[in-house]
């Protein structure tokens, strides 16, 4: 492609917001060095890049901190060269970034198969990243015991460092000295401990002088008693520089053997990163996915530029490639035309570069071999060329390359000349253009342009269009209309006589004159029909919209309809389990009993057994509340304290107790709560009574609902027989009913069996907010059969 339309479209622009985008250095560089492709095979696959990096950014953001630029530390440590303590730590920092990376589309469950592809190729230097933490800390300083060796010379170090300093506090406490001393304190010169003295003693305090002060009262002098210990400490520094750079230069040694590897998975790195990247930068310009051809064919609906803020922006749609290669665009200057022109440039830069384009959803884009633009004034002092030599220069090098594959975009074709020889070499060019069929924009002035675009096949009329009464232009591409000059509405509107206006009219000729009237009429009769198209477009979006609603409600109430019909399934089959345990166990005492002589013990048994299947029964039967259509839907407006309602959820009947704009707070027998007024529905009235007495009715009531839940509720539940997860749902509802019926302790019967009935329901037991603890039961209520629950 040619290097000099991308200076012209401003390219290089889009490439800086990508590299703004990248988080890492290696992103950047890659974003900077971006080219576009001409091969639609590696355009689909940078596409693809950026589809699966924008979905991933939609639900998380991928690890991408502490990527450094190692690759000039690479090459250094490949020549030999030891690495500092800062450089390790980048490395060390591109290490763990590696791994993050790697990790974390490891495990990403979203589909992307080329990013997933990319970090599964990075490879792990385990030993490397291992032995670069145990030698250098998270402050880039290296660590203590970074070998034996250095945890030696550091250990004796401190040492006669703290030897030195107690024989030091020992002669500044000495009495003999006190007098000599500046300061009682200790300092260091020359990296040896010594002490401030004053300069008329420094014949009385034996030591070595190293340093005295600006005005020369002070000597810092290193006393003879200290001097063979800060010669130890001088021999341990230097011992401990050289194993650190013993070790630093064994670490660069592995780094430059593990080079390649680092290399390749840097470079992973810069991909990934940049992927993100553009990834960000289409997010940031609500841009989308184009579809690709290699037929020609361009469908931008309501393209944005790219380079100007999406608040001001005013859309454009371009079409392409289809009917006709060759748009001639029409208009006054500042109307927007290459404006217009530019978008589309752009796009097609971005599109075979791998960015979304910031257009409507299903906008099509041709990939092109090259793109060529002569746009603006190219006039040169120096080459001694005006605007319309340098333009028919640039023009002349185009048409020997330009083939049917290419995009040319070429602004005010033939301008800078006689107006009748610039149009008739404009004429020319474009019938060039229309038999090597290549992809064409130009913009004109050109009255007779208009008419060639109408008698040629290929080629179509555009124009911007413009306000007259405003005198402003709306920037809006019309395809299929050629532009009016507006020169005479225009010059009115600006207060030009009317005399000078007609007789400008009368020397227009005309059939020119007659052409003007017929664009402005069709310009008006397409601004009319795009007005009633949009009017219908707008109308089935709604019908559309209406349609997908309907559809979700009969799919919400056939879900629900399904799931009230398994769970009604589900409670039937477990009464009926419950049920026929029971009754064989009545069965089974009976014909114990036959062998029984005693006729009242066969009768107590049997009554016995009577009761038992009553309590079940009653236990089993369904309350008036279970059943469906209860109440009828509470009116905010009506709904009084004291006022009985059904709550579905909880398939209780309670009290309101206060009313809380469209919640109610709900007494249920000893159990208060607070629940939406559209959970519930009206039962009855409060009592009209004074308000001693309503508060005792209610009382009263209340204790009847408590009393009514004790007597309905068991102390045991049995669940033998049940899966776990049936038996989970079976032990929440009877531990919510024993919670709400006020009981404190409560009997699971499991059986023993193979155990794993039991484990289930112990762990649901160590999840559910109601249980404070549980144990197996007595040996008498079953032992490691049944397990004792105490309730909160």
């Amino acid at each position: 492609m040619e290097n000099e339309s991308f200076k012209i479209l401003e390219y290089e622009k889009i490439t800086e917001m990508l590299a703004e985008r990248a988080g890492s250095s290696l992103g950047k560089e890659k974003a900077l060095h971006l080219f576009p492709s001409s091969d639609p095979d590696e355009v689909r696959e940078w596409q693809e890049e950026t589809a699966e990096a924008a979905a991933i950014l939609a639900m998380t953001s991928p690890p991408l901190g502490g990527i450094r630029d190692i690759r000039p530390l690479l090459a250094k440590a490949g020549k030999g060269s030891v690495l500092d303590l800062s450089e390790m730590m980048n490395v060390m920092s591109t290490l763990y970034a590696m791994r993050n990376v790697k990790y974390f589309f490891r495990d990403l469950e979203m589909e992307a198969p080329t990013l997933k592809e990319w970090a599964h190729s990075i490879e792990i230097l385990g030993q490397l990243e291992r032995d670069l933490n145990n030698t250098i800390d998270e402050h880039g300083n290296m660590r203590e015991d970074a070998s034996v060796e250095l945890r030696r010379i550091r250990r004796e170090l401190k040492s006669s460092q703290v030897h030195i300093k107690d024989k030091i506090q020992n002669i500044l406490h000495d009495g003999q000295y006190q007098k000599m001393f500046q300061d009682s304190i200790v300092t260091v010169r020359d990296e040896r401990y010594v002490i401030p003295v004053k300069a008329e003693y420094r014949s009385h305090f034996p030591g070595l002088i190293h340093d005295q002060s600006a005005s020369g009262s002070t000597l810092f002098i290193e006393p003879m008693a200290v001097v063979e210990l800060n010669n130890d400490v001088k021999q341990l520094t230097l011992a401990e520089q050289q194993e650190v750079q013993r070790i630093l230069r064994q670490l660069s040694n592995q780094i430059s053997r593990d080079r390649e590897t680092l290399t390749d998975n840097s470079d992973v790195l810069a991909d990934v990163d940049f992927a993100f990247a553009k990834a960000k930068l289409a997010i940031d310009m609500d841009a989308v996915r184009p579809l690709l051809n290699t037929e020609g064919r361009t469908v931008l609906k309501n393209a944005r530029h790219p380079l100007i803020a999406k608040e001001v922006v005013i859309p454009t749609s371009i079409t392409l490639g289809e009917d006709y290669r060759m748009l001639l665009i029409t208009g006054p200057n500042t109307g927007g035309k290459t404006v217009s022109m530019k978008t589309l440039g752009l796009m097609v830069l971005m599109a075979q570069s791998g960015c979304y384009l910031p257009v409507d959803p299903d906008s099509e884009i041709a990939i092109y071999q090259n793109i060529y633009a002569d746009i603006g004034d190219e006039q040169s002092i120096e080459q001694s060329l005006s605007t319309f030599s340098a333009h028919m220069t640039h023009l002349v090098r185009i048409l020997g390359k330009v083939d049917s594959d290419d995009l040319l975009l070429l602004d005010e074709l033939g301008a800078g000349t006689d107006p009748e020889e610039g149009a008739a070499l404009a004429m020319s060019i474009l019938e060039r253009l229309l038999e090597v069929r290549a992809t064409t924009v130009a913009t004109t002035h050109y009255s007779e342009l208009k008419t060639f675009a109408y008698t040629r096949d290929g080629i179509e009329n555009a124009c911007v269009e413009f306000d007259v009464e405003t005198l402003r232009p709306t920037y809006r591409l019309l395809i299929g209309i050629p532009g009016a000059s507006n020169a005479f509405a225009i010059s009115r509107r600006l207060g030009l006589s009317d005399s000078l206006i007609l007789r400008a009219q009368q020397l227009v000729k005309a059939d020119h004159a007659q052409f003007e009237h017929v664009i402005n009429q069709l310009e008006n009769e397409k601004m009319m029909y795009e007005q009633r198209n949009a009017d219908i477009m707008e109308r089935q979006q709604r019908v559309t919209q209406l349609e997908l609603k309907l559809e979700r409600a009969k799919e919400e109430l056939s879900q629900k309809k399904g799931d009230i019909i398994r769970k009604a399934k589900d409670k039937s089959a477990a009464l009926i389990r419950q049920t026929r345990r029971e009754s064989e166990a009545v069965i089974k005492e009976l014909k114990e009993q036959f062998d029984d002589q005693g006729i009242k013990r066969r009768q107590q048994t049997i009554q016995e057994a009577r009761a038992r299947l009553n309590d079940a029964f009653e236990k089993a039967r369904p309350g008036i509340m279970a059943q469906s259509g209860v109440g009828k839907r509470i009116n905010l407006a009506n709904i009084q304290p004291g006022d009985s309602v059904y709550v579905k959820k909880l398939d209780q009947k309670g009290t309101v107790l206060e009313v809380q704009g469209k919640e109610l707070t709900v007494q249920l027998g000893s159990l208060r709560t607070k629940v939406k007024a559209s959970a519930c529905t009206f039962l009855s009235k409060a009592a009209t009574e004074k308000p001693s007495v309503v508060s005792g009715s209610r009382k009263t009531s209340q204790a009847g609902s408590f009393l009514q839940k004790t007597q309905n509720i068991g102390r045991d539940i049995d669940i033998r027989g049940l899966m776990v997860d049936e038996a989970e749902v079976v032990v929440g509802k009877f531990l919510d009913d024993a919670v709400i019926a006020g009981l404190s302790q409560v009997l699971i019967i499991h059986g023993k069996g193979t155990g794993a009935l039991r484990k289930g329901i112990h762990d649901y037991l160590k999840r559910h907010k109601n249980v404070l603890k549980y144990q197996f039961a007595d040996i008498n209520e079953g032992g490691t059969g049944a397990t004792v629950v105490d309730l909160k």
